[in-house]
């Protein structure tokens, strides 16, 4: 024999402010206890406590080892105390004694409960009953978008690299990229001059896209393309004749791939994708760009 019994038959009206009368039923023979109603009125209006507020009355049923169900038209629209709740709805109530009923008979308590006056609280949570349903859709198309940082965010800079053996301690060199073109090369006139190398040895172009692309003139190595011109990402290293360069522009500045992180992850290589910004296909990092 169960701990408590309980042995109810019970007709009721209940009659809200606005003057509509709902009639019901409450039954039980043991622990269990329905109420049946037959309209949802009086779940939509705003006298009605918030899962908040029943999670008390849950946990004390449990404890007791009974349950209450409540039913409208459609069938049951919630238990409490102790029922068997799934692990999906326990996210949403973040209770195991509480189990709300079948979509349908949720749907219309949905409806009334946008109708109801200001200020009056629900017995569902604030969003939808069953999450799962409308966020879970599998052929779900998402824009691409990309970083919304000023143009030429981000700090872009060049850092001389030195290995271990000819690091003094010191902070390396760094060269802010400020112009929209920066010449490099040997000639007094380049923007970084570097002695050993060609004259014009290379050009870092700042363009419409807020990209930095290295083109070369004279040979270059690393981690861009040998020829041809290559978008810089952080990280990217430029070997010319003795001179080693890092690229480096702050990551929530970096467009990278796709728009608005770096280049890189899951195997270090990333298939090309269109651009929707320019209808350019840009390809990874170590390919250069087309």
């Amino acid at each position: 024999m169960p701990e408590n019994r309980l042995d109810i038959d019970l007709d009721f009206t209940f009659t809200d402010e606005s003057g509509a009368v709902t009639t019901g039923r409450a039954q039980a023979a043991g622990t269990e206890v329905t109420v049946s109603l037959d309209g949802l009125a009086p779940l939509a209006g705003g006298g009605m406590p918030s899962v908040e507020a029943i999670k008390p009355l849950a946990d004390f049923l449990a404890r007791k080892g009974l349950s209450v169900t409540v039913a409208g038209p459609d069938g049951n629209v919630v238990s409490l105390g102790a029922v068997d709740s799934p692990a999906t709805q326990r996210l949403v109530t973040r209770s195991p004694h509480i189990k709300l009923g079948k979509l349908g008979s949720l749907l219309p308590l949905v409806r009334q409960g946008k109708r109801r006056p200001r200020g009056g609280m629900a017995l569902l949570p604030p969003v939808t009953p069953m999450p799962l349903f409308p966020t879970v859709q599998r052929k779900v198309v998402r824009r691409i978008t990309t970083t919304h940082y000023a143009r030429g965010g981000g700090r872009p800079r060049l850092i001389f690299v030195q290995d271990a053996d000819s690091w003094t301690g010191q902070v390396p060199r760094e060269v802010a990229l400020t112009d929209d073109v920066t010449t490099i090369g040997s000639s007094p006139e380049s923007g970084l001059v570097l002695e050993g190398l060609e004259e014009l040895h290379a050009e870092i172009r700042h363009d419409d896209q807020d990209e930095y692309v290295l083109v070369p003139h004279g040979p270059v190595s690393g981690s861009v393309a040998r020829s041809g011109a290559s978008v810089l990402r952080t990280g990217a290293r430029i070997q010319m004749g003795q001179w080693c360069l890092a690229f480096f522009r702050e990551e929530f500045a970096d467009h990278g791939r796709p728009f608005g992180g770096r280049s890189g992850g899951e195997f270090a290589y990333e298939r090309p994708q269109l651009d929707p910004r320019t209808g350019t296909l840009e390809r990874d990092s170590n390919e250069g760009v087309t």
